[in-house]
């Protein structure tokens, strides 16, 4: 069952994945190799030097306002957003973020783990009513359509990825017909490989510790202590005694939410842990415990009183205690 706040985000990931896959063919944006130059919005973008070299100010002004400008201002929007908002294009946005959430589904139905580095299966007790909680146990049956998943969007990655060096139709047409050249086959066989190998091993941990624009994300927003973040409600702290860890259970990036900050470095403002504790608390008539909050509230977060780190590391230690086959 999804909360509000994941159906909107299932409709911005999935219009941002077919922007992905449409914009070389609709010329929205992709670099051309045979052309030498960018192509946005089905205008050509170059500088077009040649024509200026015989006037270096024009030139220079040229490549200020053509080259430079629209890259700078660019990467200042979305380093301000980074720095505001968090990681909002991975969580919201990201082609590759959101084939990582529907592989971990798959592998959570086949081994009941959402990465093979998982140290122990996670409940089979869903979020369901008390009266009609459905277990979800191991099937080994879902491998299959796993690793169907997992070639099948490499292999359109790595198709849409040489499309965005080489002219979109003629790829398609050669693709289809089986008249690929060489150097066309060899960059979609080696890339869907290595995706391959991505997507089935080391998904979030790239995203982690590989991404460099998840990366500068981070860092922009830990530059500022009153961006937004998640918060977790320590006053109804006991309301957790009774839930599996929910909201440990469903972040794709397999952090714990109800920590400090500095311990959230990689999180992407998905709110998956918000609608799992959403849902575990709406079944008792209450509101959940973790909420996005701004400002203050989210200076608190970034530098915690000692009195609230001590609450905090309790609910953690009661938490980590409990045995795992308690329901939600």
């Amino acid at each position: 069952m999804k909360t509000r706040i994941q159906k909107w985000r299932s409709l911005t990931q999935t219009a941002f994945f077919i922007l992905f896959l449409a914009a070389p063919p609709l010329n929205i944006f992709r670099y051309d190799l045979t052309q030498g130059h960018f192509i946005v919005l089905g205008f050509n973008w170059t500088l077009q030097l040649d024509s200026l070299q015989n006037d270096p100010g024009s030139a220079a002004l040229h490549v200020l306002l053509i080259g430079l400008l629209p890259i700078v201002t660019l990467a200042v929007a979305f380093i301000y957003v980074a720095w505001r908002w968090g990681r909002l294009y991975c969580g919201w946005l990201c082609p590759h973020y959101s084939v990582i959430e529907i592989i971990n589904r798959l592998m959570i139905r086949a081994s009941g783990k959402p990465s093979i580095w998982e140290k122990k299966k996670l409940p089979e007790v869903q979020l369901y009513k008390p009266e009609d909680q459905r277990v979800q146990k191991p099937d080994a049956r879902y491998w299959i359509p796993t690793l169907i998943a997992v070639v099948g969007f490499a292999f359109l990655w790595a198709v849409a990825l040489l499309t965005y060096l080489l002219p979109p139709f003629e790829i398609y047409h050669n693709l289809l017909h089986g008249e690929l050249t060489r150097n066309q086959a060899l960059f979609i066989g080696v890339a869907t490989l290595v995706l391959s190998l991505e997507f089935l091993v080391f998904r979030h941990l790239f995203c982690r510790y590989g991404c460099a624009v998840g990366l500068f994300q981070s860092l922009a927003w830990m530059a500022n202590r009153r961006a937004m973040v998640i918060s977790f409600d320590t006053d109804r702290a006991r309301a957790c005694r009774d839930c599996n860890n929910a909201c440990d259970n469903v972040c794709p990036m397999r952090l714990q939410p109800r920590t400090i900050k500095r311990k959230m470095f990689t999180c992407t403002e998905c709110g998956e842990c918000i609608s799992a504790c959403i849902q575990v608390q709406q079944f008792r008539h209450d509101t959940g415990l973790l909420h996005w909050v701004e400002g203050e509230a989210a200076a608190r977060i970034s530098e915690p009183p000692v009195s609230e780190l001590s609450i905090s590391r309790q609910a953690e230690s009661a938490e980590d205690s409990k045995p795992a086959s308690k329901a939600v």
